[in-house]
């Protein structure tokens, strides 16, 4: 806690005076009377830009204008916010201190926001999700605990700075459960699953547990905000109906289910296949959808464009899904080992994400 505030105060100081002079930093009088938080989401995940910052990056519009990334997200059509929570990541980023700051720029803007818990000290996703090295003594009491402890410990700390939160990711791409690696391996796969853990399969009721931890947590800080459960490859129905099938048979808590879509070269079959699933799932469980996490190969904005637009338009057609956020549009190209989705080229927006204003 001590090292994270102690990085929220540093990342504070470099909100307040920017060390780009060409900065515009979200100011606090742009806040709105009211966001109207009945409209269809339009968002993006940006957890990377603070450390982007760091590096150097700046961010501008297709006509040059240099814009701070969370106020060009607003310029581009937008209307929220999604960022992870690492619980003690190396170097400080998308700790509690490094989401705060990030979380007052989409604040000041009047923006919505998502926040998304993923419960370890580094990336989770279907094939990892290794817990955070101070929990690894512990047992399933105590996991549930710490899950519960970490989301209230990280959620007041943006209510008592005036963040208002809409929506709250209990665990990320949770397809095949959280909590259940004890390490990851030196290539990056994941290692031994702890007997303690989440694994959906292996320890169903134990997920369902961590999973309504969290739900609990959040509701005790934020208790309109909306929980979601969120799973890997929306274009397929299977993977989400096995994860709410065992929340729904251990009694886990949640209110939205949340997917992700990355369709690639066969955009058109998938981000059909993924719409069509939106009503296949409420139909089956009775909660709504929202588009967690979408991106397509960034050297190809015209498809990626034409890919968004029917994403948009036609899962909020069906009556049943909340909004559609893409994943790191700011990335540069081959950022971070690799990540080619992205829909910036150097440093301004393609066309890609015109789909958000239309």
């Amino acid at each position: 806690m001590l090292f994270n505030l102690m990085v929220a105060a540093a990342l504070l100081g470099a909100c307040a005076e920017e060390p780009n002079p060409d900065y515009t930093p979200a100011a606090p009088d742009e806040t709105p009377t009211e966001i109207d938080r009945t409209a269809f989401a339009r968002g993006a995940d940006i957890s990377w830009v603070t450390q982007l910052e760091s590096e150097g990056n700046t961010f501008a519009t297709a006509d040059g204008v240099t814009m701070e990334c969370t106020a060009l997200m607003k310029t581009l059509g937008m209307n929220a916010i999604r960022l992870r929570v690492w619980v003690d990541p190396e170097g400080g980023w998308c700790s509690e201190g490094d989401v705060l700051v990030k979380a007052r720029r989409a604040q000041a803007l009047g923006m919505r926001l998502m926040i998304d818990f993923h419960y370890s000290d580094t990336w989770a996703d279907p094939a990892k999700q290794v817990i955070p090295a101070a929990w690894l003594s512990l047992d399933v009491e105590g996991l549930k605990k710490a899950v519960a402890d970490h989301t209230r410990e990280v959620l007041s700390l943006l209510k008592e700075n005036g963040v208002e939160v809409e929506w709250v990711q209990v665990g990320n791409e949770t397809t095949n459960g959280m909590l259940r690696h004890l390490s990851l391996t030196d290539d990056g796969t994941a290692g031994e699953e702890s007997s303690v853990g989440g694994g959906l399969s292996s320890h169903p009721a134990n997920y369902a547990a961590y999973t309504t931890a969290g739900y609990d947590a959040v509701k005790e800080v934020y208790p309109d905000a909306k929980v979601i459960v969120h799973v890997d490859r929306g274009y397929n129905a299977a993977y989400a109906r096995n994860v709410f099938n065992v929340l729904e048979a251990n009694g886990g808590k949640y209110d939205i289910i949340g997917l992700s879509l990355y369709p690639g070269s066969d955009w058109e079959s998938l981000t059909q296949s993924c719409v069509d699933n939106i009503t296949t799932l409420y139909n089956q469980f009775g909660h709504d959808v929202m588009i967690c996490e979408v991106g397509m190969p960034w050297d190809d904005a015209p498809t990626a464009r034409e890919m968004l637009s029917y994403l948009i338009e036609h899962s909020r057609a069906t009556g049943h899904c909340l909004g559609v956020f893409y994943w790191e549009p700011e990335a540069p190209a081959g950022y971070n080992g690799g990540y080619a989705l992205g829909a910036f080229d150097n440093g301004r927006p393609t066309e890609a994400l015109d789909a958000f204003k239309e």
